[in-house]
């Protein structure tokens, strides 16, 4: 897409409303109320109920996986299960808000995993934005004081970084299956899934047990979970920013940790201080910056559309 071309009204429209879908993923776990290993494991069994008759249909149209294609998905999902479950618990401990906010660190370990794995060149923009970025992860965690948002923030800000580093291997392993077999979209997801789901509940199990017994309101939190955060937010980010500069889509992708913020404070009452607001914003600002409109240099443009192209992975 030229940069002096308009962006396309609708797939603006359904890359906002996946980001905005995206935001409430926080929300939705503190809803739930249960604990991180059975909110983990629930999520990944009820969107398997879609992702695995969805996956099927497409290897008929499409054939099987190659084995090794197939375990390479599976691994994918033990880091996806390790997001999970760190970053769930840092909702507990930091707020919806904050949690999402810190998970931005995954545009930092992303590029640093692929220079450590495959070799990829690390943009020197990255280096330099490295201290912003985990400045304001401090900030944000509550190192010079925190609010309401939880009730170890800074334990949360920490499980929040490590949870995005291990999207991030999780969005490496799985970008490397799409360019091996592009032609499955769904099924490399339906795997990492599985591959989360054995994790989650093997760390469930070896814990104080995976919770069944849960209230109704606990089940409805997490169906509405599983389906609007791992179904419909990412179909609505992949088909619109497919219509998208690269730039302009990680640019538009703010929206969720913005809006991740807004929801904690208007639906679960959380009050982050000035200090952690500032640290919040500091993240924000340092993402845009990496991801910006096209214009900002052929550089950083790379970097976005490396980053789009493991987003739209999971995009059935």
């Amino acid at each position: 897409m030229n940069a002096r071309t308009a962006p396309d009204p609708q797939s603006v429209l359904l890359l906002l409303a996946g980001a905005a879908v995206l935001s409430w993923t926080g929300v939705l776990v503190a809803l739930a109320g249960t604990d991180p290993a059975s909110a983990s494991f629930w999520r990944c069994v009820l969107a398997l109920v879609v992702l695995a008759p969805w996956a099927l249909a497409e290897c008929r149209r499409s054939g099987g996986l190659p084995l090794a294609t197939a375990g390479w998905s599976l691994l994918s999902g033990l880091f996806l299960g390790a997001d999970f479950l760190l970053w769930t618990r840092a909702v507990l401990d930091a707020g919806a808000g904050v949690a999402n906010v810190v998970l931005n660190i995954q545009v930092l370990a992303l590029p640093l995993i692929a220079w450590v794995v495959a070799g990829e060149r690390v943009p020197r923009r990255l280096v330099f934005a490295a201290p912003l970025l985990l400045g304001g992860i401090a900030l944000a965690g509550g190192v010079l004081g925190a609010g309401v948002g939880g009730p170890e923030p800074v334990r949360g800000a920490v499980l929040g970084t490590l949870a995005g580093v291990a999207y991030a291997g999780f969005l490496h392993l799985n970008r490397s299956v799409s360019r091996t077999s592009p032609r499955h979209l769904v099924t490399p997801v339906a795997l990492a899934t599985v591959g989360a789901g054995v994790l989650c509940g093997a760390v469930g199990l070896a814990g104080d047990g995976i919770a069944v017994a849960l209230p109704a309101a606990s089940w409805a939190w997490l169906i509405v979970l599983a389906l609007a955060g791992q179904v419909v937010s990412w179909v609505l980010i992949g088909r619109g920013s497919a219509g998208l500069a690269p730039g302009t889509a990680g640019a538009l992708l703010l929206v969720h940790p913005v809006l991740s913020v807004l929801l904690g404070m208007l639906v679960l009452g959380e009050s982050p201080t000035a200090v952690q607001l500032a640290g919040c914003a500091l993240v924000v600002a340092t993402v845009a910056a990496l991801v910006g409109p096209p214009g900002t240099g052929a550089r950083l443009r790379g970097l976005a559309r490396r980053h789009e192209r493991a987003w739209a992975t999971l995009t059935p």
